[in-house]
């Protein structure tokens, strides 16, 4: 896979691309390259140099998106793609909204009972 960054050159078709990753909350990578027409997912993530500059980053554990719509690291990228690799959930999403909701609710319950007495 390394030989598809070197090559791009003189008389190769490219294709532009945007890999964005966020190896922790509120950090984000975000790379613009051209690679060969034809280059995949998995392509574009080594030519990107992610697995050597983010120590623990593995392809396995990510879910590969183009446009926010989940591929395979197989997947031949086009002219303008934006690659997404986003993290595994640490909590549901439903949950974290159960939690929040209760412990509003539980404010919410103490300034009415509050108000109403005179």
């Amino acid at each position: 896979m390394a030989s598809v960054e070197s090559a791009v050159g003189p008389g190769v078709v490219t294709i532009r691309v945007e890999v964005v990753y966020s190896p922790a909350p509120r950090q984000v990578d975000l790379q613009v390259f051209d690679l060969p027409a034809g280059a995949t997912a998995g392509h574009a993530v080594i030519a990107a140099g992610l697995p050597a500059r983010h120590p623990g980053f593995d392809l396995e554990q990510v879910t590969v998106a183009v446009w926010g719509r989940a591929v395979p690291p197989s997947a031949v990228l086009h002219d303008g793609d934006r690659l997404e690799l986003c993290r595994p959930l640490i909590v549901d999403p439903k949950e974290a909204r159960r939690v929040r909701y209760r412990a509003q609710g539980e404010r919410g319950r103490q300034r009415v009972s509050g108000s109403r007495s005179r």
